[in-house]
């Protein structure tokens, strides 16, 4: 099949985030599909953005055809985002007609996070009488109303809402990461049966070539192997959304053979967290590490901390790339969220506590430390059978294909 995806921050793993579209088209195209991705030239997630001299320029990327549509680059989320917003949907809305004829997709996607661009995929699909699916990432507009403090009557949330109820009524189908989603989409014009929950993954290539640490961090863990019980460890961006003063607080509690704490990454809290916790020798900081050490970073902790503060949009789902990286490590998880999709509990991977609970977390640990090795073990090898099973985009994008089909 010819397959359309339309993700205005669709990234690689050359250029950077957003990574979910690259992997789905992967492993179409490994299935035998052929996969257009249109994005725009400019995204604040990528860390490159290609260089761009025309609209729908095209670059092929390990067989899935890319084509880049120039916006104006921006900082923030204020009026200038918006404004590239407008521009990709508008151009691609323009070229519908030629897209459709000369692309022929018998798929297209719309998933660009914010929901506009589901008027171009409507316009492509009248030209074509292709399938229609729609993707939701984060819940637009009822996050930058609930969380942002923006008016339902602003012309620009205004004009999302519109763009929602649209999605909902005409998408043959839509594909959500957040499993709870559907109730809410049916209040907006959904039918039940076009709802379908699938969420981001790991790729298991990326775990069967794993790198060796950076020698400075390898050396440190060792030490701290020799002196403590228990390496817990964080990593990832260093941002008050993951609740990480209270773990501070928490390990503070125990005594010092116990437990050490271990944060890897970077982020605007790190000073915080770094003067919150200098007096104590079992907590430490390092740098970022390269996604392909993650593997050997898992070989030589005991356990993983995920957590996040308490958010209401939560109510819809969870779907946090750094939980599913955590369980394929193989290690028991410390997971402090509020949101009624609890992997953690399902497959018996770790426990789960409250979240912004200093009390909750050294209850945590302690239920941890009480566990023999064999059952922490247990507990690690539950969460790495999930996504092998479950959570990879070879088994996820299998489950997105049969969409294609029905």
């Amino acid at each position: 099949m010819n397959i359309l995806l339309i993700n205005h921050y669709a990234g690689s793993p050359e250029m950077g985030m957003e990574f979910r579209p690259y992997y789905f088209a992967r492993e179409w195209v490994r299935a035998g599909h052929h996969v257009d991705i249109v994005a725009a030239d400019y995204s604040h997630l990528r860390i490159r953005n290609p260089k761009v001299q025309k609209d729908f320029q095209k670059e092929i990327i390990d067989g899935i055809h890319y084509h880049w549509i120039h916006t104006n680059t921006y900082e923030g989320n204020g009026i200038r985002r918006a404004v590239t917003m407008f521009q990709f949907v508008w151009k691609l809305w323009k070229n519908a007609k030629r897209i459709a004829c000369i692309w022929r997709p018998d798929i297209v996607i719309t998933s660009s996070t914010y929901p506009l661009d589901t008027y171009a995929g409507q316009r492509i699909r009248r030209y074509c009488k292709c399938k229609l699916v729609h993707e939701i990432h984060d819940m637009w507009p009822i996050t930058p109303i609930e969380i942002n403090g923006m008016s339902k009557y602003h012309p620009f949330i205004l004009m999302l809402q519109l763009a929602e109820n649209s999605f909902c009524k005409k998408a043959d189908y839509i594909v959500s990461l957040l499993p709870y989603a559907k109730k809410y989409l049916i209040e907006h014009g959904m039918k039940a049966k076009k709802f379908i929950a699938i969420p981001n993954g790991v790729v298991l290539d990326e775990w069967e070539s794993k790198e060796k640490l950076p020698k400075d961090i390898d050396r440190a863990l060792d030490k701290l192997r020799k002196r403590y019980e228990f390496i817990l460890c964080f990593f990832g961006s260093h941002t008050k959304s993951y609740a990480l003063s209270y773990l501070i607080d928490a390990v503070k509690y125990f005594e010092k053979r116990e437990i050490a704490l271990v944060f890897v990454g970077n982020g605007n809290e790190k000073k915080n967290l770094q003067e919150r916790s200098r007096e104590y020798e079992n907590i430490m900081f390092f740098d970022p590490i390269p996604k392909k050490c993650i593997p050997s970073l898992m070989d030589a902790i005991d356990g993983v901390y995920v957590g996040a503060v308490d958010n209401k949009m939560f109510r819809f789902g969870i779907c946090m790339n750094k939980l599913f990286d955590s369980m394929m490590g193989g290690k028991p998880i410390l997971y402090a969220v509020n949101a009624p999709n609890n992997y953690i509990e399902e497959y018996k991977c770790g426990v789960s506590v409250q979240p912004e609970s200093t009390g909750a977390l050294v209850d945590g640990i302690k239920e941890l430390l009480s566990k023999s090795p064999d059952e922490r073990n247990r507990m690690g090898m539950n969460g790495k059978k999930a996504v092998k099973e479950v959570f990879n985009y070879r088994v996820l994008a299998k489950k997105f294909e049969e969409i294609f089909i029905y």
